[in-house]
């Protein structure tokens, strides 16, 4: 790793902290698990879909954490979730699809960043 990649992740005497960007996908993912809940419990999702949500509280956690475990979880569940809308906005043509796409693309590319990749232990 570089100096400056060193010296980027490196604050409060050599304690790394998550970027804005981390706590926000952290906080997305609970949110996930969150719905994937209710969705089951009510009906509207697949009850076999309660596995993920345990998943999707430990990439959330881990994330804050700033272990790589963790960020490979999350960037798969990102990416996986782009590809599904995606595929609801262009076979389905549901526009709710593009919107969710859009988001989850946009932290994708945050997540494979070379300054977030840096700060992960």
């Amino acid at each position: 790793m570089s100096d400056d990649l060193k010296q980027a992740a490196e604050t409060d005497g050599g304690k790394a902290t998550p970027l804005p960007g981390m706590i926000v996908i952290g906080l997305y993912m609970l949110l996930l698990s969150a719905m994937v809940t209710l969705g089951a419990v009510t009906g509207k999702l697949p009850k076999l879909l309660l596995v993920l949500a345990p998943l999707f509280i430990a990439a959330s956690f881990g994330l804050l954490r700033l272990f790589r475990w963790a960020w490979a979880l999350t960037l798969s569940a990102v990416f996986l979730l782009m590809s599904y809308n995606s595929w609801l906005f262009f076979a389905q043509n549901r526009a709710a699809g593009a919107a969710q796409g859009l988001l989850n693309l946009v932290m994708f590319l945050y997540l494979v960043r070379v300054d977030v990749r840096a700060r992960l232990r």
